[in-house]
């Protein structure tokens, strides 16, 4: 009987038990996702090269190691449209219980894959295979998360409320390296080839199954209960998008590109650079951005309160501008090989920085779409923005450190140039802080 009563409730009629198991619900995905991704990207550098991409070039296995990592960026729109579809069409609860099953086992099975050396080729096919269902499956992840978040928020608080699948992003990716680092410290070199790296693989099933019960708890969202009632589901969610809210699109992809890219600046490249180029320690370089994901955490949950005062496209703003001043500076505190000059330099960037335009990024995106299509018009722009950007963020930034023999101005410039990319688009998108989410 709780679904039809579902059906005519606003947001703002849900009671708060329901409401936070849901804002819980939509945490646990970015968990899982990000734990993933840093877990993967680790193992990629540190044994998936020789034990699943053998040759008789050490750098060419690290190059295959991390191309596998890539695949999940080429597929995730892929995965972002077709769980879309159904997210519009059938609902968000099963779509997120599917995408964190799919998620969530992908990774599992990574800790019990036999290596080459037991079954030949098949390793490395069976790594990249479960890497694809992961994009996939990361693909309709973040959109259903959100919507999860927001779709249940009380109007005053949408801004709070969407900031939170953003931070578990950020205790993902802690998470991921706090596992990595335990075992590391563990086992010996040989035993962590052997045994050791498999551990924090495995350990995610319990991410997955407290996931699962969550979410397997949480009804329908008001908004998708008030379109089923209504019978106005979209007959082919991606078309209708496309042809109605093209223009919403165009912004979610453009005001995504800043914060993929500055991302992926800190948390990737930032790590190679700086231990590489600049000479820092390895392990002083990772404390560094574990510190600064922690942080981020309050700092997000502050900027979506704030947004929810003065307004999205205003905190948003200010962080794209403060970003577009600091992006050099970064570049030059790094240089400057002082680690109080290195930790100072990545918390401003992304404590302060990235998580001001960060946490409101994804309550901006949800407004900009009717309820119909909103899971579909949030993936495909959030996706297709971080595709673009996102991955080859940490390649671009290399490839320009080459070309200009290791002077960081022209990474800045890029970071600048990607940043009025992103100023100017949500410069066009609506401000609808107070508005009722599913009004015209």
């Amino acid at each position: 009987m709780s679904t039809p009563a579902l059906s005519v409730m606003t947001p703002d009629q849900v009671d708060q038990r329901t409401r936070l198991r849901a804002l819980f619900s939509s945490a646990i995905g970015g968990v899982v996702e990000w734990y993933d991704y840093f877990l993967y990207g680790t193992m990629a550098g540190i044994v998936f090269g020789p034990l699943f991409f053998p040759t008789d070039d050490p750098a060419v296995s690290l190059t295959l190691s991390f191309a596998s990592f890539a695949l999940a960026f080429v597929v995730r729109p892929i995965g972002g449209i077709l769980f879309s579809h159904i997210g519009d069409r059938v609902g968000r609860k099963k779509t997120l219980v599917a995408t964190l099953s799919l998620m969530g086992g992908s990774t599992v099975a990574m800790g019990l894959l036999p290596t080459y050396e037991a079954v030949g080729i098949w390793a490395p096919i069976l790594l990249t295979t479960l890497r694809l269902i992961q994009g996939l499956a990361l693909g309709g992840e973040w959109g259903g998360g959100l919507l999860l978040a927001v779709e249940y928020a009380p109007r005053a608080r949408r801004g709070l409320y969407g900031a939170v699948p953003q931070t578990g992003a950020l205790a993902g990716l802690a998470l991921g390296a706090l596992a990595g680092s335990v075992t590391t410290s563990l086992f010996s070199e040989e035993g962590f080839r052997t045994i050791g790296w498999r551990i924090p693989f495995l350990l995610s099933i319990v991410l997955i199954l407290v996931g699962l019960w969550i979410r397997n708890r949480v009804g329908e969202t008001p908004s998708f209960a008030k379109v089923k009632a209504e019978n106005h589901e979209a007959r082919v969610p991606i078309v209708q998008t496309l042809r109605h809210h093209w223009r919403a699109v165009l912004i979610t992809i453009g005001a995504k590109l800043i914060e993929t890219a500055t991302f992926f600046t800190f948390a990737t490249f930032t790590i190679s650079y700086a231990s590489g180029t600049l000479g820092y320690e390895q392990s002083t370089v990772l404390n560094a951005v574990l510190v600064a994901a922690v942080l981020a955490i309050p700092v997000m949950l502050f900027m979506g309160s704030l947004s929810d005062r003065i307004g999205r496209k205003k905190v948003y703003a200010v962080g794209v501008v403060a970003i577009f001043i600091f992006a050099i500076p970064y570049f030059w505190m790094l240089s400057l090989h002082s680690v109080v000059a290195l930790y100072a330099a990545i918390i401003i960037g992304f404590s302060i920085i990235w998580s001001t335009y960060g946490s409101v990024l994804g309550t901006l995106f949800a407004e900009s779409f009717s309820a119909d299509v909103r899971y579909t018009g949030i993936s495909l722009g959030y996706q297709v923005g971080a595709a673009v950007i996102g991955g080859p963020a940490p390649l671009i930034a290399t490839a320009l450190l080459v070309a200009y023999n290791d002077n960081y101005v022209p990474v800045g410039i890029f970071i600048m140039v990607v940043a009025v990319i992103s100023l100017i688009a949500v410069a066009f998108a609506r401000e609808r802080r107070g508005v009722d989410l599913d009004s015209a």
